[in-house]
């Protein structure tokens, strides 16, 4: 316990909490920070001037991450014959309909994405209890539910990453790992900020990005200058 409070002490004396940095310094200092045993995730999160209580004030959206994640994510798919042959080829980890559906209903669910095709959502549909709470649900916003099954998977394994404003109006997400060189990170951080952005909500009034903060997993937030983000 006595190495962690040292560590959490050096790594609070070297961020000031005041400050706001600029994307390059702040990445910089969450790389410095982020010295557990492990490889880190690499996560921003963006305070939004939203109230998602309000439909046209919800954000949510996807990004391609130019980097990717550097995690693997596992996919279901529910479809049936030709797409299904198709998800599975495209490396889809998990693929079914009924069974998949029955599977998934005891409580087996050994995946972090899961796509449907249009024709498959009725059966889909009856899990929404299960996969909701996980933000797991397939979504034609989100491009999670479409006959392009092949694009969908390969986006999912390529480090697309899903969003979406939580009630007290942040959104975040994991932009890489530590062991990510530092212009990598700030490509991918550039790229889930234009995402948010571009997802700006008809209803948005006033300043929609009013703070930003980087970290990783272990290590303290870095505050960013909204302004250096491009926003």
């Amino acid at each position: 316990m006595a190495k962690v409070g040292k560590r959490k002490k050096a790594i609070a004396e070297a961020v000031n909490s005041d400050s706001l940095y600029g994307l390059d310094e702040a990445v910089k200092l969450v790389k410095q920070n982020a010295k557990a045993k492990f490889d880190e995730t690499i996560e921003i999160s963006i305070n939004l001037g939203v109230d998602p209580r309000h439909a046209d004030q919800m954000v949510r959206g996807t990004v391609n991450l130019p980097h990717g994640t550097g995690k693997t994510l596992r996919v279901a798919v529910f479809a049936k014959g030709d797409k299904a042959e198709e998800a599975k080829a495209a490396g889809a980890d998990v693929v079914g309909a009924d069974d998949l559906a029955q599977s998934v209903q005891g409580g087996d669910i050994n995946f972090d994405r899961c796509i449907a095709t249009p024709d498959m959502m009725p059966v889909v549909g009856r899990l929404g209890r299960v996969l909701g709470p996980r933000g797991l649900m397939p979504n034609p916003k989100l491009g999670t539910v479409t006959p392009n099954v092949k694009e969908a998977v390969e986006a999912a394994r390529g480090g697309q990453v899903q969003f979406r404003v939580e009630k007290a109006g942040i959104v975040h997400g994991g932009v890489g790992k530590a062991s990510f060189d530092e212009a990598k990170l700030a490509d991918n951080i550039k790229a889930f900020v234009d995402a948010v952005n571009k997802a700006k909500p008809s209803g948005a009034k006033g300043t929609y990005m009013k703070k930003a903060a980087v970290s990783s997993t272990m290590g303290a937030g870095v505050h960013l200058d909204v302004g250096s983000l491009g926003s």
